[in-house]
């Protein structure tokens, strides 16, 4: 195999933002794409064959674009810019979801969707009147929906945020709690106020809570109610049965919107329930101004071993699945015979 040698010029001043601490990025980004890279004053040099030499290049080029932007350059931003490279999609896509601010957390921290997954889901939330959002754990279902809703209630374009989800333990018994009733439904529903006090500050969720514009409350508080003007989400929505996720759907009033989100695989029902947001997206995937979201390991944006367990359970359960296939089908062969 010929081998080729690319170089590009870079500032000095954001190399170490993209090499990373200890070139801990760099590093990766060579064993990666499998390409050499020299750094000599603001040149780099990259050797090896000729399409890692040119993916190596587009990678730094773009991570380079978002450097001068003034961001921070992240494990996450390195993994997803190598796979929107690997995958030969759009590798310009990671600066230009720099620029799509969606708010800030009360620490000037902006939040915004860093996968493309996670844009169409905001795109979906902005255009429809219901979006369903589907994917694992870590892809920002929750605090995107959080964040676009405390926008919308800023930006007056509802009066009011209500965000409710099952009461619903995770496969723990956790005895009777102590206190009233608040106090036994608010570790149901802690991770909605984690992402609240982030975005809006618990001093001004705590005031709009007295003056009941926003709203944390189980699932089973809905049922009775009309949600007009409202923006309301629902949270852990797998653990819904067929008759709450109706109940639900149908307290909908005017100018509502609506994001509901789950992990189908992280059901905490009973052996042998139906979940509510598995019947939900079978009868309405085809009504007009209901989207449907589903978001994968590649847009899990925690730490980045978080992509890799999910993707490990992911291989684990396929693999299951195919064993009971195979078992099924030499049961149906026996007593064919």
């Amino acid at each position: 195999m010929s081998m080729t040698e690319v170089t590009m010029s870079m500032e000095a001043t954001h190399m170490s933002n993209i090499f990373g601490q200890f070139d801990t990025f760099l590093k990766k980004i060579e064993r990666t794409l499998g390409a050499t890279i020299i750094a000599r004053g603001d040149q780099l040099k990259f050797v090896g064959s000729q399409t890692a030499c040119e993916n190596t290049k587009e990678v730094f080029t773009q991570l380079y674009e978002l450097s001068k932007r003034g961001s921070e350059i992240t494990e996450q931003n390195v993994n997803y810019e190598l796979s929107l490279i690997l995958e030969k999609k759009n590798t310009s896509a990671i600066v230009e979801l720099d620029g799509d601010i969606i708010c800030h957390t009360i620490q000037g921290k902006p939040v915004k969707p860093k996968t493309l997954g996670q844009k169409d889901y905001v795109d979906s939330i902005k255009k429809k009147m219901i979006t369903f959002g589907m994917g694992p754990a870590g892809t920002g279902k929750t605090y995107l929906a959080m964040a676009m809703a405390i926008t919308a209630f800023k930006n007056e374009e509802v009066s009011r945020i209500i965000l409710t989800r099952p009461a619903i333990e995770a496969g723990e018994k956790l005895g009777f709690l102590p206190g009233d009733l608040q106090s036994k439904i608010d570790p149901y529903l802690r991770p909605l106020y984690d992402a609240l006090y982030q975005i809006m500050g618990a001093e001004s969720f705590q005031k709009n809570q007295e003056k009941g514009l926003i709203e944390v409350a189980p699932l089973a508080y809905m049922r009775g109610r009309t949600l007009d003007n409202a923006f309301i989400i629902l949270d852990e929505a797998q653990n819904t049965t067929p008759a709450q996720m109706k109940m639900f759907l149908t307290r909908i009033g005017f100018g509502s919107k609506v994001v509901v989100t789950g992990d189908a695989s992280q059901k905490d029902l009973a052996p042998g329930a139906k979940s509510g947001l598995d019947v939900a997206l079978r009868v309405l995937k085809n009504i007009d101004d209901i989207a449907i979201c589903r978001l994968t390991a590649n847009d899990v944006v925690r730490h980045p071993l978080v992509q890799k367990i999910v993707k490990a359970y992911d291989a684990y359960e396929q693999k299951t699945i195919a064993r009971q296939n195979r078992k099924e089908a030499r049961k149906d062969n026996k007593k064919r015979k």
